[in-house]
C-alpha cells in the first residue's frame, strides 16, 4: 500500500497515532498467545486478557478511522466526482466535510454528558478484572470525533488546489500489471 503524503502537523500527528494502532494488534495476538498457553498448558487461566484484548481492539477500531480519514480513504463515489469540472469537484469536497463535521458535533454534542459522567465515576466493565474500559473509552471516542473533524479540515485545506486525480477501472485491480507482464514475458519465452 502506498501512504498518502502527509501534508502539516494534523497529519503528523494522525500518523503518529497510527504507528502506535498498527502495534496493538501484535500486544493482542501476544497476551491472547499468553492465554492460551497459560489456560490449557498449565491450566491457570488468566482473568485479564479478555478484557485487554477488547480494550485494546476499541482503541484499534478508533485509530484506525483516524488513519482512513488522513489517507484520503473514505468512500467517494468516483463515477460522480470524474464526471464533473473542478469547481464542482470542490463543491462536493466542502459538503462532505460539511457532512463529516455535522456528524462528529452532533456525536460529541450528544455523547459528551454520558463520557463525562462515566469518566468522572471511573466507571469499570463489571467483570471479575473489571477495568475501566467506560470510563476510558467513551471519552476515547469523543476525543477521536475530535480530531477526525480538525483531520477533515486539515484534507480539505492541504488538497484545494492539488491537481484533479484521475481514476480508471484499473484503480480497483489489486495486482501490479509489471509483475503480469513480466511473467507474461517469461512464459513467451519459455515457450520459444
Amino acid at each position: 500500500m502506498v501512504e498518502h503524503e502527509r501534508t502539516g502537523w494534523v497529519d503528523a500527528i494522525t500518523w503518529r497515532f497510527s504507528r502506535a494502532a498498527m502495534i496493538l494488534p501484535a500486544i493482542i495476538v501476544a497476551i491472547m498467545f499468553y492465554e492460551v498457553i497459560m489456560r490449557y498448558v498449565f491450566e491457570k487461566p488468566t482473568l485479564w486478557v479478555n478484557e485487554a484484548s477488547l480494550w485494546l481492539g476499541g482503541m484499534i477500531y478508533l485509530f484506525s478511522g483516524l488513519y482512513a480519514m488522513q489517507q484520503r480513504s473514505h468512500i467517494r463515489i468516483f463515477i460522480l466526482y470524474d464526471a464533473v469540472p473542478r469547481p464542482w469537484r470542490k463543491l462536493f469536497d466542502v459538503l462532505s466535510t460539511l457532512a463529516i463535521i455535522i456528524f462528529c458535533v452532533a456525536v460529541i454534542w450528544g455523547g459528551f454528558g454520558e463520557a463525562y459522567a462515566k469518566f468522572m465515576r471511573w466507571e469499570r466493565f463489571g467483570t471479575a478484572w473489571d477495568p475501566p474500559i467506560p470510563a476510558t473509552m467513551k471519552p476515547l471516542i469523543l476525543i477521536t470525533l475530535t480530531w477526525v473533524t480538525i483531520q477533515a479540515v486539515s484534507n480539505l485545506y492541504h488538497d484545494w488546489d492539488k491537481d484533479p486525480e484521475s481514476h480508471d477501472v484499473t484503480d480497483d485491480i489489486d495486482i501490479a500489471i509489471e509483475e503480469v507482464k513480466r511473467a507474461q514475458a517469461k512464459v513467451e519465452k519459455d515457450q520459444a
